[in-house]
C-alpha cells in the first residue's frame, strides 16, 4: 500500500488540493450568506458552472508553481510563498473570467473571501500533516532528552531534532543560564530552568540524553556544565560551532576528554612567530611522530621557505607529507612552501651536517627522542643514544652550520627523574644550557607534561581496553598527571620559540594535575557506560621507574613569567660545556656495560 501512494502521490495531492480550493470557495459562500445554508444552496447550482474553470485555471498554477511537488512533511517558507502566489493568481484570473464572460449572478465578494481561505485552506492542510506526523513520531521515540542552551543554537538543534527520525528522542525542554528566558518557548519548546538546576530537572523530566547547543561557551564554562551532567545521564553530547556558524545546520559529536579538562583558549603573539619562522627554512627532527607532526602542520600556517621534515621512522612521515600536499592542492596551505621528507637519524651527526650544508635551515626544532617510559627502561641504551647523543650531536651541527634558532622539547620527567627516559632529558636540558653562550645559535628548551592523544600516551590505551570491554587498568588510585592537547603543546612551543635565547628552560603552564583515575572513570563515561559496573577499572601498581606526582620545575631553578601568562622561563644553570663533554664521554664509555650498570650511570650523572 505504501508503494502504491508513493507511486500515485502527486496526483494523490493534487486531488486533495482541487478538494481543497473547491471547498474554499464554498466555504466563502456560507460566509458571504452568513451561514445561512438553505441561500447558500442556491447559490451553489450558479456555483457549479465555476467548478470546470477553478479546476483547469488553479492546476495550470499549481503545475506552473510546482504546488504539487513540495513534501509535505518538509513544507517551507518558500513552499508557502509558492502556494500564496498560485492561489492569488487563480482567484484573480478566475474574478475576471467570471465577471467579462459569465455574468451570473454570483457574489463577486466570494473571491475576496477566497483569496485567503483558500490558501489557509492549503497550508493549512500541511500544517496539520507535519503537525500529526510530529506527534506519530514523538510518540514512537523512547528517549526524552534536553538541550542545554536556549540561544540560536538551541533553535537549529530542536528543528533538527524534530525533523530528522534518526533521532530517538522527545525534547523536554531548554535549561540555560539567561533568567530572562526563564518560562519562556523557543520553537514551542519550554525554558524549564537555569542550568544550576540540572540534576533536578533531569530527574523530574527522566532525562535520558543531554546535548549541550552553546557553541560559543568558554571551554572552563564548558568543563563546568559537563561536571554537571556527569553520572546524570549516559549520553551527554555538544554542538560545535564550524558546523553552527558555515552550514546552520546542528551536528552533534560526543564529549572529548580535551572537553573535560576545561583549558582555556590559548593566545599567542603571532607577530612574535611570525618574526622567526615566515620565509625561513625550518628543520623538524622527529616531524612524523605526534608532536613533531603538529609543529609542522601549525609552521605551515606562517608561511616558511621551507619545511624540512627528518625522522627516522618513514610511515609517519610518508603520512604527513600526503596530508601537507593534499592541503596544498585544496589551497589550504600555501603551495608555494617547499616540503622536504628526509630519512635520518639524529644519532649520526654526518647525516645531520650533511642535511644543514645542504639546506641551511634558520631554525631547528629538536622533537626527535624515545619517550616510552616502559620501554625505555628495558632499552636504556638506545634512550641514551637517540635522546643524548642525538641532542647533542644536533645542537653541534646547528652551531657549526650558523643555524639562527635551536629549540629542544622537552618533558616534565626532566624533574627530579626517577626513570632512564627523564633522566636522558634531564641530560638534554643541561646540554641546552651548556651551550647558551655559543655565540652563533640562539638556544632554548620547552618543557611540559603528557600530551592526549600522543603516540604511546595512556587515552588510547584506556580507549582500546574499553572497546575490548575491560578491565582498565591503571597504576595506582592517587598517580596524578599534567596533560595538555597536542595543538596546545605545539602553539606554545612556537611562542617559547620566539623567546628563546641563552639556554632557556621553558616550562609551559599545564594548569592542575589531572587524576589518571578520573581520566580513566570519564573516558568510560563518554562511551556510554558505568565505570565499575560495566567496565572494571584494575589497579596494578607503579612500574620501574614511575612517579605518583609529576612536576614542572626544579626546586633550584629561578622562574619568571613571560610576555605570553601560560609560559614560564627558568633562569639558565651555570652548566660548562666542558662537564657535558665529560658526562657524554661516560655514557660513550658505558655502552658496553648491562642495562643495570647503564641506568646506574645515567640517573647518577645528572646530579
Amino acid at each position: 500500500m505504501s508503494q502504491t501512494l508513493r507511486k500515485y502521490r502527486s496526483s494523490i495531492i493534487f486531488l486533495i488540493d482541487m478538494i481543497a480550493v473547491l471547498g474554499s470557495y464554498i466555504f466563502s459562500l456560507l460566509i458571504r450568506f452568513e451561514f445561512d445554508v438553505k441561500t447558500t444552496l442556491i447559490y451553489f447550482n450558479v456555483f457549479q458552472h465555476l467548478i470546470l474553470y477553478i479546476i483547469v485555471i488553479y492546476t495550470s498554477f499549481f503545475i506552473l508553481f510546482k504546488v504539487n511537488k513540495s513534501v509535505w512533511k518538509f513544507t517551507s517558507i518558500e513552499d508557502s510563498i509558492r502556494i500564496f502566489l498560485a492561489s492569488f493568481i487563480s482567484n484573480g484570473l478566475l474574478f475576471l473570467v467570471y465577471s467579462f464572460s459569465l455574468k451570473e449572478g454570483l457574489p463577486r465578494s466570494i473571491f475576496f473571501f477566497s483569496a485567503f481561505i483558500t490558501p489557509g485552506f492549503l497550508l493549512g492542510m500541511r500544517v496539520l500533516y507535519r503537525y500529526l506526523m510530529y506527534k506519530g513520531n514523538l510518540k514512537a521515540r523512547n528517549k526524552n532528552a534536553l538541550i542545554i542552551g536556549a540561544g540560536d543554537a538551541g533553535n537549529i538543534l530542536s528543528k533538527e531534532i524534530y525533523a530528522n527520525d534518526a533521532y530517538n528522542c522527545r525534547i523536554v525542554g531548554f535549561v540555560d543560564d539567561s533568567s530572562f528566558k526563564q518560562g519562556r518557548m523557543v520553537n514551542g519548546i519550554p525554558v524549564l530552568a537555569k542550568i544550576d538546576q540540572l540534576k533536578e530537572v533531569v530527574e523530574k523530566y527522566h532525562v535520558d540524553e543531554i546535548y549541550i547547543a552553546m557553541p560559543s561557551v568558554s571551554s572552563t564554562r564548558l568543563k563546568e556544565i559537563l561536571d554537571q551532567c556527569n553520572g546524570l545521564v549516559k549520553v551527554v553530547k555538544i554542538m560545535s560551532l564550524d558546523e553552527v556558524s558555515s552550514t546552520k545546520k546542528a551536528v552533534l559529536r560526543s564529549v572529548s576528554i580535551e572537553d573535560l579538562l576545561g583549558r582555556g583558549v590559548i593566545e599567542i603573539d603571532n607577530s612574535d612567530i611570525s618574526f622567526y619562522l615566515t620565509d625561513k627554512v625550518v628543520m623538524v627532527t622527529g616531524g612524523g611522530g605526534s608532536i613533531g607532526s603538529e609543529l609542522v602542520r601549525q609552521i605551515l600556517t606562517f608561511n616558511p621557505k621551507e619545511v624540512i621534515i627528518f625522522d627516522i621512522y618513514e610511515n609517519n612521515m610518508y603520512a604527513i607529507q600526503q596530508e601537507i600536499i593534499i592541503k596544498q592542492r585544496l589551497k589550504q596551505v600555501n603551495p608555494d612552501i617547499n616540503i622536504t621528507c628526509i630519512i635520518g637519524s639524529v644519532r649520526e651527526k654526518a647525516r645531520l651536517d650533511e642535511i644543514m650544508q645542504e639546506y641551511k635551515p634558520s631554525v631547528v626544532f629538536h622533537a626527535a627522542a624515545h619517550k616510552h617510559v616502559p620501554l625505555v627502561e628495558d632499552s636504556p641504551k638506545e634512550a641514551i643514544k637517540n635522546n643524548v647523543f642525538g641532542t647533542y650531536n644536533t645542537i653541534l651541527s646547528c652551531i657549526e652550520h650558523k643555524v639562527d634558532k635551536f629549540i629542544l622539547i622537552s618533558t616534565d620527567k626532566a624533574v627530579y627523574p626517577t626513570n632512564v627516559m627523564g633522566a636522558t632529558k634531564r641530560l638534554c636540558e643541561m646540554i641546552v644550557q651548556s651551550f647558551k653562550d655559543n655565540g652563533v645559535t640562539k638556544i632554548g628548551a620547552v618543557r611540559f607534561g603528557n600530551v592526549l592523544g600522543s603516540n604511546g600516551s595512556v587515552i588510547p590505551l584506556f580507549e582500546k581496553q574499553i572497546q575490548n570491554g575491560g578491565p582498565v587498568t591503571v597504576t595506582d588510585k592517587n598517580i596524578t598527571r599534567y596533560f595538555m592537547t597536542i595543538p596546545e603543546a605545539a602553539k606554545l612551543v612556537l611562542q617559547a620559540g620566539a623567546y628563546a635565547n641563552k639556554g632557556d628552560i621553558f616550562v609551559l603552564d599545564m594548569g592542575q594535575p589531572v587524576k589518571i583515575l578520573t581520566l580513566a572513570e570519564n573516558l568510560i563515561k563518554l562511551s556510554g557506560l558505568v565505570p565499575y559496573e560495566d567496565i572494571q577499572i584494575e589497579f596494578t601498581g607503579l612500574r620501574p621507574g614511575e612517579k605518583m606526582y609529576e612536576e614542572l620545575s626544579l626546586g633550584n631553578e629561578v622562574r619568571y613569567k613571560t610576555k605570553n601568562n601560560l609560559i614560564y622561563v627558568n633562569e639558565p644553570m651555570n652548566i660548562s660545556q666542558e662537564s657535558i663533554a665529560e658526562k657524554i664521554k661516560a655514557l660513550e664509555s658505558a655502552m658496553d656495560l648491562d642495562n643495570h650498570e647503564v641506568k646506574q650511570i645515567v640517573l647518577g650523572i645528572i646530579d
